[in-house]
C-alpha cells in the first residue's frame, strides 16, 4: 500500500507519515520498483499505534519507547499519565481561577488588571507580611507600591479574600482579612456560609468569625443559621456575633458558653446586654437556673452560671441569687450571697 492510501486510510497526512520515518517509528516494508515506499499491514497497525498513544497524550519519544521496549508496562505508563493530567488540571484550574478573579475585578485597562494580578500573588505569598499588607491593601482598594494612586483602584474580588482567608493562620494576617471581608461588598456572606459547612474544623471557625464582622441583614441571617449547628465552636461565635446585635435567639447558645467555659466573660457581657427588658431578663435568668438546676452541671460551671445573673436585672434573677444562696455547693452559695448583698445595695 502506497503513502497516498495509507495517509487516507489512517488520517495521518503524508508530511506526518515521514516525520514518523524519519523518527523511527515506523519503516514501510518496501519499495515499489519507482522507488515509492510500500506499507504492509503490520504497519498500519503501528501507525494506528501510533496514533492511539498520542491520543494519551504521550510524546512522539514516549511513544516509540512504549512501542519497541519489551519491558514497558501500560500499568506504569497509565500511572505516570494519570500523574501529568491532574497535575495539569490542577495547573489549568489554578490559571482559570486567576483570570475569573481578574475578570470579576472588571478592570478598565491593564494597570487595573496588572494591580489585581499584584495583590492576588501577595495574597497567595509565603510570607506572612506580605500576606497582611495585601490584605490591608484590599481593603482601601490601593495596594502600596502599585502603579495605580489615582483612587480609582480596583478591589480584589470577595471569592479570592474568602479564600485567603479559609486559609489562614497567621492570627494578624487573619485579622487583617477579616477587615477587608467587612469592607468587601456583595458576595462574600454567602461564600463565607459555604465555609462553615467545611468538614475541617478549622475553616468552620475562621468562616464563622468572619461572618461575625460583617454588617448587614445577609451575615446577621447566616450567623442566625449557623446557631443550629453541630460545631460548639461555630455556635459559640454565632451566638457572640447576633447577641451583641441585640438578637436574643442567642440566649440558649450563650449560656452553653457560660457552662462550657469557652468565651465565658463575653457570654456573660452580652446576656447583661440583651437583658434590656423585664420579659428578656426574667427569660435569661430562667434559663440560668433552669441549666444550674441540671444534676449534670458540674461545679465550675455553675460558679460561672451563678456570678452571670449578676448583670441579669429584675426579680426573678434577685429571687434565684436568694435561693442560690443556701445551694449545697458551698462556693456558689458564697458567690450568690455576695451578689445579691451588691444587688440589695444599689
Amino acid at each position: 500500500m502506497l503513502i497516498g492510501e495509507v495517509a487516507r486510510r489512517s488520517g495521518v497526512s503524508a508530511r506526518m507519515l515521514r516525520h514518523y520515518e524519519s523518527l523511527g517509528l515506523v519503516h514501510p516494508s518496501g519499495r515499489t520498483g519507482s522507488g515509492y515506499r510500500e506499507y504492509s499491514e503490520e504497519d498500519i497497525r503501528r501507525i494506528f499505534h501510533i496514533e492511539s498513544l498520542r491520543a494519551l497524550g504521550l510524546s512522539l519519544r514516549e511513544v516509540k519507547r512504549a512501542l519497541d521496549d519489551a519491558d514497558f508496562t501500560p500499568a506504569t505508563l497509565v500511572d505516570d499519565l494519570i500523574r501529568r493530567t491532574r497535575e495539569r488540571i490542577a495547573a489549568e484550574t489554578e490559571l482559570l481561577t486567576r483570570l475569573r478573579r481578574i475578570h470579576a475585578a472588571d478592570p478598565a485597562g491593564w494597570e487595573d488588571a496588572l494591580q489585581v494580578v499584584t495583590l492576588l500573588q501577595a495574597l497567595g505569598s509565603k510570607s506572612a507580611d506580605a500576606r497582611q499588607r495585601a490584605a490591608l491593601a484590599s481593603a482601601s482598594s490601593a495596594f502600596p507600591g502599585s502603579s495605580a494612586s489615582s483612587g480609582d483602584e480596583v478591589p480584589v474580588p470577595a471569592e479570592a479574600l474568602v479564600e485567603a482567608a479559609l486559609g489562614e493562620s497567621d492570627p494578624n494576617v487573619a485579622g487583617a482579612l477579616r477587615w477587608a471581608l467587612a469592607r468587601s461588598g456583595d458576595g462574600a456572606p454567602a461564600l463565607l456560609a459555604e465555609g462553615i459547612g467545611s468538614p475541617v474544623a478549622a475553616v468552620r471557625e475562621r468562616a464563622v468569625r468572619c461572618l461575625a464582622v460583617m454588617p448587614g441583614g445577609e451575615a446577621a441571617g447566616h450567623l442566625r443559621d449557623a446557631l443550629a449547628h453541630p460545631d460548639p465552636v461555630v455556635r459559640g461565635h454565632a451566638a457572640l456575633a447576633i447577641g451583641t446585635r441585640g438578637d436574643t435567639d442567642a440566649v440558649p447558645a450563650l449560656v452553653d458558653l457560660l457552662e462550657e467555659g469557652r468565651n465565658d466573660t463575653d457570654a456573660a457581657d452580652t446576656l447583661s446586654v440583651l437583658a434590656s427588658d423585664t420579659a428578656t431578663a426574667d427569660r435569661i435568668a430562667h434559663r440560668l437556673v433552669e441549666r444550674l438546676a441540671r444534676s449534670t452541671t458540674r461545679a465550675p460551671a455553675r460558679g460561672r452560671l451563678t456570678q452571670a445573673l449578676a448583670g441579669i436585672p429584675g426579680t426573678r434573677a434577685s429571687q434565684a441569687l436568694a435561693e442560690l444562696s443556701h445551694d449545697a455547693d458551698r462556693a456558689v452559695a458564697l458567690t450568690a450571697t455576695y451578689l445579691l448583698h451588691l444587688r440589695e445595695a444599689r
